[in-house]
């Protein structure tokens, strides 16, 4: 660091800002100084930086499945871009809904000393109380598992009653509903209701605002996609093959998921039916929608805002001890080409 100051004129002190991208440097000192980081080719040494701050200047992401559902994807994305522009790299693991993987993997954040761990999402309250034991503070993001860890959640509600808001000015009255089975997902061991039961219940109050009644025969819940079957779009795909076989099928699907509105889309092709023309599907996530045909009409998550919210409140709290006051995202409906009017 003394050689690039000495190099560009300036005092360690700007070099430091420089690097750090924290505090005022003129833009010909800047410009200076990164000149000669470049000729000398000087890089900070993190692990001497780590040793004098009692800092890894890392952060372990413990994630669901992040091959097969694109959301762990993108908040996994966007919490190691908050995380490198703030000095800190990210440790990935999946624990594809195994306690026991899950336990591996937050024994392997303790061993290399991580600051912080972010879930997407927990499993097992025992396993989140060994980052408590070791003094590394957890959080979990988009939904509460355990009580063990701080949450930033996201109101599915908000969105869902949009999605359906949307369906019912459209004219349908026939409107299924694709979800996850709250008995089959699991709550963890937190109170209140669950990311399912909040998707499940915006359909019911979406119906009643309308005046309409939730007919069982449009219901189907089960799981979001399997593992097992390599997280292709097959549970979407059976529930809208059942429901399209019905004596008096429904005019639109809303499925919480855009994997399962993707197997959904599968289904009313093979039937020999189009959409928006025949039924109108709705997703949920805003991950695959746009690439899909047509243009999925979706909720969107905040999967950006998780991500980078996500990563500055574990910094906050390895830098104060506390974390912030946590927000609660919400979701949002958008509109693309697989809604329309039932009179079309």
């Amino acid at each position: 660091m003394m050689q690039v100051a000495e190099r560009a004129g300036v005092s360690t002190a700007t070099v430091a800002r420089v690097l750090k991208a924290k505090g005022y440097v003129s833009d010909e000192a800047r410009a200076r100084v990164e000149a000669a980081v470049k000729a000398i080719g000087y890089r900070p040494n993190a692990m001497a930086r780590g040793l004098r701050q009692r800092r890894s200047f890392t952060i372990g992401h413990m994630l669901d499945a992040i091959i097969v559902n694109p959301f762990f994807v993108n908040v996994a994305h966007w919490a190691e871009e908050e995380a490198l522009e703030h000095g800190y790299k990210t440790f990935l693991f999946n624990h594809n809904g195994d306690g026991e993987r899950e336990r591996i993997g937050i024994e392997r954040f303790i061993e290399r000393r991580v600051d912080a761990v972010l879930f997407t999402n927990a499993i097992a309250t025992e396993n989140v109380r060994l980052l408590a034991a070791a003094g590394i503070p957890a959080l979990q993001l988009e939904r509460s598992k355990t009580p063990a860890a701080p949450a930033i959640r996201v109101d599915n509600r908000v969105g869902a009653l949009e999605a359906m808001r949307h369906l019912v000015e459209q004219g349908h009255r026939r409107i299924a509903f694709v979800g996850g089975d709250p008995d089959l997902i699991g709550r963890g061991a937190t109170a209140g209701p669950t990311v399912e039961e909040d998707r499940l219940e915006a359909y019911r109050s979406g119906l009643a605002a309308a005046g309409l009644s939730p007919d069982p025969a449009l219901m189907r819940l089960g799981r979001y996609y399997s593992l097992e079957a390599g997280g292709t779009s097959s549970e979407g795909y059976r529930h809208a093959k059942s429901l399209l076989g019905l004596e008096k099928r429904p005019t639109a699907i809303f499925a919480t998921c855009d994997i399962l509105a993707a197997g959904a889309l599968q289904a009313v092709y093979e039937a020999g039916l189009r959409v928006p023309d025949d039924i109108s599907v709705i997703g949920f996530d805003d991950t695959i929608a746009a690439n899909l045909t047509p243009q999925l009409t979706t909720v969107a998550q905040p999967m950006e805002d998780l991500g980078r919210i996500g990563f500055r409140a574990v910094l906050a709290a390895i830098e104060s001890g506390e974390f912030p006051e946590l927000p609660v995202l919400p979701s949002r409906l958008v509109l693309r080409r697989s809604t329309a009017s039932i009179a079309r």
